[in-house]
């Protein structure tokens, strides 16, 4: 039996957000516990697995999801599932979804979605596919928009695209939007700023304030994080600086 922890701003200082669960004087534990504490507020849910193990899923009404994701004012979005190490193969992550989905339904929402990717930072679509989700769009390589309606005939989320558009708006030089959605991005942010500093490549780093701001500036659908050299994005997520090098040479 999977054993789950309901996270609140009453209780995530006693539980922690499961990311960076060490680190907690850390700016990057910080900005994470000040931006869930204004997400609460707008119905973001997390539930963290208990009784020792590791994993956790975070989830909100569409209306105020951190993904590129419009059209999902009836949906919650997903925006984490995340299950490590020991924990893994024991059916928490089927566990993990059941609270999510039954959370949806009962809340009246029409269905439930997730972004996926193939890497480690995201929902992995295998899992969704496995429990009826379908594809409903894609966008560049790597992404899908996966969704599980509770309806018929409903109308369903979509990104909001425009990418190539608003990566040509951030101009020349190194760009880095980051959101503190995950609390990894301020490492990648740095990281993205040493490999310019030594790449002799003009850096800016533009924080996302909101949303609503995500979908409007941010040329990828994860949406909490981008790296854009001269007008053209070079990559959506964490990478370390000696991965970074050579994409700047490449451009």
């Amino acid at each position: 039996m999977t054993n789950l922890i309901t996270i609140t701003n009453d209780t995530v200082e006693k539980h922690g957000f499961f990311c960076k669960m060490s680190a907690r004087k850390t700016l990057a534990w910080r900005r994470k516990r000040a931006w869930l504490a204004d997400r609460f507020q707008e119905g973001l849910q997390m539930r963290l697995l208990d009784d020792g193990e590791r994993g956790f899923i975070e989830f909100m009404p569409g209306r105020h999801a951190w993904r590129g994701i419009e059209n999902a004012a009836n949906f919650m979005i997903i925006h984490c599932l995340w299950v490590v190490g020991k924990s893994k193969g024991k059916g928490h992550a089927k566990a993990l979804l059941n609270d999510a989905e039954s959370y949806a339904r009962a809340h009246g929402f029409q269905g439930i979605a997730a972004l996926t990717s193939s890497g480690n930072w995201i929902v992995d679509r295998h899992i969704l596919e496995a429990r009826g989700y379908a594809e409903v769009d894609t966008p560049a390589p790597g992404y899908a928009l996966m969704a599980l309606p509770f309806e018929h005939d409903v109308s369903m989320p979509r990104l909001v695209g425009k990418w190539d558009e608003k990566a040509k708006a951030l101009g020349d030089g190194l760009t880095v939007l980051h959101s503190a959605q995950c609390p990894y991005l301020e490492d990648a942010t740095q990281h993205a700023k040493d490999a310019a500093a030594e790449a002799g490549i003009p850096f800016n780093v533009s924080e996302i304030a909101s949303a609503q701001d995500l979908r409007d500036r941010v040329p990828n659908p994860y949406g909490v994080f981008s790296m854009v050299l001269n007008g053209q994005q070079i990559a959506s997520h964490y990478l370390l600086k000696k991965q970074i090098m050579p994409l700047l040479a490449q451009s």
